[in-house]
């Protein structure tokens, strides 16, 4: 179906991977609702959008408020659900790990996505189109010393999409996920301290912990990334799978 003309949802679109899909989406002729916690966050996405768009306040892991965002996008023919939202959680050993926070990394990343699918589908079904990407990651389906809970996590979004995507496919609902590698950016910049922290090495050397084991020796970009959901959007028979796009680090 492309992009050109439809409504496009993306959660978690205040910043970062989700505000550079936002704004790729509005490129591609998108009219774009961003969602996400912080309202500020939101309003300076949508001032960076070309096309026509729209911020809306809710916490994904919030059944109520994800059922308020449903009343109040019900005004929205939404088409594409780009489910981004996600946070990444501590870096540690699982042992050291609380109970709270492995709640909180499965609260955000599993348990919004499927609030907001139980929300946004049934209209999809209903018309009998739509797509739904779910953004995952290369670490849910290999080793991430001590970053468990999201990597259990981004294997859970994984299983949820191959699953739904046989319970909507029939109706004419495309269900796919994305599985970025190490993205530039804020996030990774975080969890690299983190990582020489708690091993005693530098950055430096964190940092190309994870950059020595892509084919292409990098990370990848939140415009690579935001592209990727284009081309995904542009294959209208791609259902129920994953992509990667992690500069190779999956082939090795």
């Amino acid at each position: 179906m492309g992009v050109r003309g439809r409504t496009a949802l993306v959660t978690g679109g205040g910043n970062g991977l989700g505000r550079a899909i936002a704004v790729a989406l509005s490129e591609a002729g998108a009219r774009v609702v961003v969602t996400g916690r912080r309202k500020s966050s939101l309003d300076e996405t949508v001032a960076e959008l070309p096309g026509p768009g729209r911020a809306a306040v809710c916490d994904v892991a919030d059944p109520d408020s994800v059922a308020a965002l449903a009343r109040e996008l019900a005004d929205e023919e939404i088409s594409v659900l780009v489910n981004n939202a996600g946070i990444a959680g501590p870096v540690k050993p699982l042992v050291e790990v609380t109970p709270e926070e492995w709640d909180e990394v499965f609260a955000v990343n599993v348990r919004g996505m499927y609030l907001v699918c139980r929300a946004f589908l049934p209209a999809m079904v209903e018309r009998g189109a739509g797509d739904v990407i779910n953004i995952a990651s290369v670490s849910g389906k290999r080793p991430l010393l001590r970053r468990t809970p999201y990597c259990a996590s981004k294997m859970a979004v994984i299983g949820l999409t191959a699953t739904l995507a046989g319970e909507v496919g029939p109706s004419g609902v495309a269900v796919n996920s994305l599985s970025p590698g190490p993205v530039e950016g804020e996030r990774m910049a975080r969890n690299f301290r983190l990582e020489a922290e708690h091993t005693g090495t530098s950055y430096a050397e964190a940092e190309r912990a994870f950059t020595g084991r892509a084919a292409l020796g990098r990370m990848v970009t939140e415009a690579e990334v935001a592209a990727a959901v284009l081309a995904m959007l542009r294959m209208p028979g791609l259902c129920a799978a994953d992509i990667d796009l992690s500069a190779g680090m999956v082939a090795r």
